[in-house]
């Protein structure tokens, strides 16, 4: 891996941020050999629990003291930020040339995430031990990986066209999306077991984060509509703030807190989702704002496109905090 030490950028100022009334899918030494899995199949009952009232969940406005900083990988033309830890380290990916390339960022030093041989790698989850995952390509063929102690083992669901892997849990359980029979599907890693994760009725399921306690978010779609969901304890909730034509549940902490996008007006947001509060998030003065990933002390981690369509990676500090 190379590395290169630059700086974040400090945010201009703070903005009152847009809250909700009443109310990014995808497709990361040595490799080591993978290991072999085997198939469980997907539960078939299922309870779903809708979030679509207006009275279901309060809203509220990020506090003055929120603080915004701006993350840009040194002279790459895009960046974006996908997962923080409980040390604050990121991942996230950036691009320099038209190829894509993952990142860390610990300690205000930029480490790059180049799966070897690969033509594109991405990084898009990172456990407190800080091991990695996320998805290369090469030969043409999408794959996912784990990065741990220095060392790259790709992840390939059995019989899969197109494996990838988002988020992962202190004990290494990991999450992420496959695609069989050209239709895509979530999946769980644990044990060395896969589990395949599908939303009742869906055509499309991807699992997009995972925390301590084993509960997952993601999203799903039905009749061409993108809806979030959680996962916890067998029984699937829908998670869909009113109004929204799209809606993603991308990251969830070990409270249960969970960070996402949603799009009203043709226009996408983030949003925290926190003890039954819909606090939506914008960054000041950007468009397309996406938030991707949380830590246990609330930090959150996105992206935003400025004003010439450029997008950016973001920090946003000290959410759960801030409410204590």
């Amino acid at each position: 891996m190379k590395k290169s030490k630059a700086r974040l950028l400090v945010a201009a100022g703070l903005a009152l941020i847009a809250l909700l009334a009443s109310t990014a899918m995808n497709g990361r030494a040595p490799k080591r050999n993978n290991p072999t899995f085997a198939i469980n199949q997907t539960a078939d009952a299922a309870t779903f629990n809708m979030i679509v009232s207006a009275g279901a969940a309060a809203s509220k406005a990020l506090a003055e003291s929120d603080t915004f900083t701006p993350i840009d990988f040194p002279g790459a033309s895009s960046t974006d930020a996908d997962a923080i830890n409980p040390r604050g380290e990121i991942v996230g990916n950036y691009f320099i040339a038209g190829v894509g390339h993952g990142f860390l960022l610990s300690g205000g030093e930029f480490t790059s995430i180049d799966f070897p041989g690969a033509s594109t790698t991405r990084a898009f989850g990172i456990n407190p031990r800080g091991d990695i995952v996320g998805g290369y390509r090469s030969a043409g063929v999408n794959h996912a990986y784990l990065l741990s102690g220095g060392e790259f083992t790709s992840i390939d669901f059995p019989g899969a066209s197109f494996t990838s892997a988002f988020g992962i849990t202190p004990r290494g359980d990991i999450v992420g999306s496959y695609i069989s029979a050209g239709v895509r599907h979530g999946y769980l890693l644990s044990g060395g077991e896969f589990t395949s994760i599908d939303f009742p009725g869906a055509s499309r399921t991807d699992a997009f984060g995972i925390n301590p306690s084993g509960d997952i978010v993601g999203a799903y779609r039905i009749a061409g509509v993108a809806h979030g969901y959680l996962l916890s304890g067998g029984s699937f909730t829908t998670i869909d703030p009113p109004g929204a034509s799209f809606t993603e549940a991308n990251g969830i902490n070990a409270r249960g807190n969970i960070v996402g996008d949603y799009t009203l007006a043709g226009v996408s947001h983030g949003f925290l989702l926190s003890g039954g509060e819909l606090t939506s998030i914008d960054f000041p003065g950007g468009s397309n704002t996406l938030a991707v990933g949380n830590n246990p002390r609330g930090d959150i981690v996105g992206q935003y496109d400025d004003s010439a369509g450029v997008t950016h990676g973001f920090l946003l500090s000290g959410r759960e905090e801030d409410a204590r």
